[in-house]
């Protein structure tokens, strides 16, 4: 598994915990990091990242989901679609070196492993829609 994809799938346990938890996603980081054997691994750094970014512009990243997500909201999806779709909205709205391409592409392959069925080609429509405003 590359690196990167396993930064996110990292943030995406993080994230999940968090919002099944209903805790912020900081504060569940920190007890993560806590846990991780040392030596760290290179990828960490980059999670850490994509956890504090998505902790950080939530209320736009969910406000910009909701409005793309037609006839589902954010409650509605399973908590690995949304956390996933927060992570690639993060990616597609504020990390200049990841290509758009890349980031669907990341969400949709972890979707495919963790979510359901649908996940992968919900997620593909609905970040699709997002890359081509954020490139507006």
């Amino acid at each position: 598994m590359p690196a990167r994809r396993k930064a996110r799938k990292r943030a995406l346990d993080v994230l999940f915990e968090a919002d099944l938890r209903d805790r912020p996603p900081v504060e569940v980081l920190a007890g993560y990091v806590e846990r991780i054997e040392k030596p760290r691994p290179e990828h960490l750094d980059y999670a850490i990242g994509l956890v504090e970014g998505v902790a950080g512009h939530l209320d736009r990243i969910d406000e910009v989901i909701a409005s793309y997500a037609e006839g589902w909201t954010l409650d509605r999806m399973p908590a690995v679609d949304r956390n996933l779709a927060r992570i690639a909205v993060y990616e597609l709205l504020y990390v200049d070196e990841i290509d758009d391409a890349v980031a669907i592409s990341e969400a949709v392959e972890l979707a495919r492993q963790m979510s359901t069925d649908d996940s992968p080609r919900f997620l593909n429509g609905i970040l699709g829609r997002i890359a081509e405003y954020a490139t507006r």
